[in-house]
């Protein structure tokens, strides 16, 4: 299967990458990545409590994946994110 390429505004060959995974453990709530989304693809939204890493009144806010589908793959998330918490993946057409 051949992942779908495009051209840039210069003729050269661009492979989009499309997030797939968010890895709200790693994640600090930033924003950063939710500020330059051009599509509206995360949403902030409270951490899930884990058994003992937080207690009951820490309210600390994370980047969830609000519409994966409207991804362009443009990759700007995954640059200006500090923690590196984003995993993008090229789509391939089925042959």
């Amino acid at each position: 299967m051949e992942p779908i390429t495009g051209l840039t505004r210069g003729g050269a060959a661009w492979t989009p990458t499309f997030l797939v995974q968010l890895d709200q453990q790693t994640c600090i709530g930033c924003g950063r990545c939710f500020k330059v989304c051009p599509r509206d693809v995360f949403d902030l939204v409270e951490r899930e409590a884990d058994d003992d890493s937080y207690d009951d009144e820490d309210n600390a806010m994370v980047m969830s994946i609000a519409n994966a589908l409207d991804c362009i793959g443009c990759g700007s998330c995954s640059r200006v994110c500090p923690k590196q918490c984003h995993t993008h993946q090229p789509l391939s057409l089925n042959a």
